[in-house]
């Protein structure tokens, strides 16, 4: 569990550095974008390899109806992350689709999920993604939506987005774990 938490504050590090900290961001130029990417890196390391050796705890069952919600959930999680948000018609006026998308992540994933390294993991990074919203609404003031886009866009991205659950729970089973129930 040690890894898991270290790999999540480095994530959160990584990730709320700019806005935390702008000025020693800005001195560090062109140098800072690998130094945070090599953290980031790291911390997605650190998370799977601490989730991964984690003792289990058990919290929650999955119920009966929790693992098509989550699959549903998850289209709209891989819809909400990839550019459809700012290129469509629907929801162009959103803010902060992709941190949203997160938090959907983590819902589907912890109704699926019922153990302690899930609950850290998984409500580690939706805090995180909640954090991020205030932190970068604090830093850049007012709004201004993208601008309106096509529903064919968005049909476009949600059907990627179709194909990628499947895609992503087709990999899942190489893991042993049963995305689609069964």
């Amino acid at each position: 569990m040690t890894l898991l938490v270290i790999g999540l504050i480095l994530w959160v590090a990584a990730h709320t550095f700019k806005r935390t900290m702008p000025d020693l961001r800005a001195q560090m130029g062109d140098k800072g974008k690998g130094l945070v990417a090599l953290v980031v890196l790291l911390s997605v390391v650190l998370m799977v390899l601490g989730y991964r050796a984690a003792d289990y705890t058990h919290l929650w069952d999955r119920t009966g109806w929790s693992t098509p919600v989550n699959n549903i959930l998850m289209v709209f999680a891989l819809y909400l992350t990839s550019p459809g948000p700012k290129k469509g018609a629907l929801l162009h006026k959103m803010r902060h689709p992709m941190l949203t998308g997160v938090v959907v992540w983590v819902v589907a994933h912890l109704l699926v999920n019922g153990d302690l390294a899930s609950l850290v993991l998984f409500g580690g990074l939706g805090l995180w993604a909640l954090a991020e919203m205030v932190i970068i609404n604090r830093a850049e003031g007012p709004w201004v939506p993208h601008p309106k886009g096509t529903v064919a866009k968005d049909g476009m991205f949600f059907a990627i987005s179709i194909l990628l659950v499947g895609v992503i729970g087709y990999i899942h089973t190489f893991f042993g774990l049963t995305p689609f129930g069964g």
